[in-house]
């Protein structure tokens, strides 16, 4: 039980330290991005794998949606947006209490060079009110003062998710009904 409570804390502070040192290197423009070949398929589905254990042990389902002509290989930064969609689900599971979270990579547009890829993470957990749609995305806040009591988390994770997208070209959306769920997407 010991055991289990100090693995516990380990993971939390190199997630906290992890996320502190993503905000200052942004924050200092000193992130790069890689254009490496990667299969978006592989991406998903170990992310799903990572976070299935978590989505279980909350009685929770981890759901994992692809469009079938999602191309084998895509060229970007696979590690950028492990950490984008890690965070969002990650978020979904814990916010969530039953029912489910789904993961979805759909294809927006694709001519002969460029795919573009609409990523949605989507729960059925406490939502959040549309007056704070745009503070959760502020450094170190949360939905509520309750948000961070009961569920924990530094305020920053999605300050970083936003950050890496809009460096990327991209931009996060946020569809949510409190009590219903919420659904981030790009």
């Amino acid at each position: 039980e010991y055991l289990k409570i100090l693995k516990f804390s380990a993971e939390n502070l190199l997630v906290l330290i992890n996320d502190i040192l993503d905000f200052n290197k942004i924050e200092a423009g000193k992130i790069t991005f890689e254009e490496v070949d990667f299969s978006l398929r592989d991406l998903l589905v170990n992310i799903r794998s990572a976070l299935l254990q978590k989505a279980s042990d909350k009685g929770i389902l981890l759901k994992l949606m692809m469009d079938d002509d999602l191309p084998d290989a895509v060229k970007g930064d696979s590690v950028r947006i492990g950490q984008i969609l890690t965070n969002l689900v990650s978020n979904a599971v814990k916010f969530t209490d039953y029912g489910r979270v789904t993961i979805s990579a759909s294809i927006l547009k694709k001519d002969d060079e460029t795919t573009t890829v609409t990523f949605e993470v989507k729960d059925t957990g406490i939502g959040i009110p549309q007056e704070k749609w745009d503070s959760i995305f502020e450094s170190f806040t949360q939905a509520s003062s309750e948000t961070t009591r009961k569920y924990g988390g530094t305020g920053l994770g999605l300050t970083i998710t936003k950050r890496l997208l809009e460096l990327q070209g991209s931009k996060i959306q946020l569809e949510s009904t409190p009590g219903e769920g919420s659904t981030f997407y790009f």
